[in-house]
């Protein structure tokens, strides 16, 4: 069904107009008339082959994951607030926060510091670690899920959510065969989003078969990045471990991610001090002007003296 601006979906929210387009189909840009705030509407990717009952499985199922995606809070991770089906669709209601994905951010700017990897790495890890602690992966962790937010901070959206089949650049090995995601997969697939955020290229090609890439750029992130990307999901190390030693990589410094596009911030003018000095004192009397007072006042005291004198005379 195609959706215009003013439509109500679940019967509370108001598409407003488009703000992207995913994988998955255009993301809206909604209003919750209900709680009166401005939240993203993404409907959910169903297979388009499917038909009869197994279509209408796989809107159930799609819209019990989006249920499960409301049990991860982190500040790192795009909060879903709701889920509905309306009409043929399933729609899940997310934070809305304006920003950019890492996609458009690298293909127009170029690749990462190992360091600003590893500052985004551990913070997208912690959201993973925090989604995985509740029982939900992603299955999707690639450059178009990643935010960049206009305030410099990264958050990681669509977890839990049904999407189309993962970038074959950033799946893990074990997903192709068919195995279903599983907290190793999303740390596999966050190890290679890192990778080629910094060398540049996917470590294995952008069908995710091709030869090993040699690390040329990442620096202190390689030893980090070497243990995500084994073949053997057993052997990688857990999302909190990973996140313990991309945080290192970084030596505790936040180093941010802010967008070229972000709005500056606003600055305060640092007006220099003004020392308030007390006034000098009046100069003193000159030397001479003490006596010459005395002298006139003494000669006027002489003169009402004699003054007097002739008047008692006569």
């Amino acid at each position: 069904m195609n959706y215009t601006e003013g439509t109500v979906v679940g019967k509370r929210y108001r598409l407003d107009q488009p703000i992207g387009r995913g994988r998955a189909g255009i993301v809206w840009l909604a209003f919750d008339t209900m709680l009166h705030r401005t939240v993203a509407a993404k409907r959910l990717y169903v297979d388009p082959t499917l038909t009869g009952e197994a279509a209408d499985q796989a809107h159930r199922t799609a819209l019990h994951e989006a249920r499960q995606a409301t049990r991860v809070v982190h500040a790192g991770a795009i909060a879903a607030y709701d889920a509905v089906r309306y009409e043929d669709d399933v729609w899940a209601i997310l934070e809305y926060v304006p920003c950019r994905n890492m996609a458009d951010f690298l293909a127009e700017h170029g690749e990462l510091t190992p360091q600003q990897a590893a500052y985004l790495g551990h913070r997208l890890g912690a959201a993973l670690a925090t989604a995985h602690a509740v029982g939900v992966t992603h299955g999707a962790v690639e450059p178009g899920n990643v935010l960049l937010c206009d305030d410099g901070g990264v958050k990681l959206t669509d977890i839990g959510l049904s999407q189309p089949p993962a970038d074959p650049a950033y799946r893990a090995p074990e997903l192709a065969r068919g195995v279903e995601p599983s907290p190793a997969s999303d740390g596999f697939s966050l190890g290679a989003m890192l990778f080629a955020a910094v060398e540049g290229v996917p470590p294995f090609g952008e069908d995710g078969t091709g030869t090993p890439v040699v690390p040329r750029r990442c620096g202190a992130l390689t030893g980090a990045l070497l243990k995500m990307l084994r073949d053997d999901p057993e052997l990688r190390p857990t999302m909190q471990d990973t996140v313990q030693a991309l945080r290192s990589v970084t030596k505790g410094r936040e180093q941010g991610l802010v967008p070229p596009t972000a709005p500056a911030m606003p600055t305060v003018p640092v007006l220099p001090q003004v020392v308030s000095t007390p006034a000098p004192p009046p100069p003193p009397a000159p030397a001479s002007a003490v006596p010459m007072r005395t002298w006139l006042l003494a000669g006027a005291a002489v003169v009402m003296v004699v003054i007097v004198v002739v008047v008692l005379a006569l």
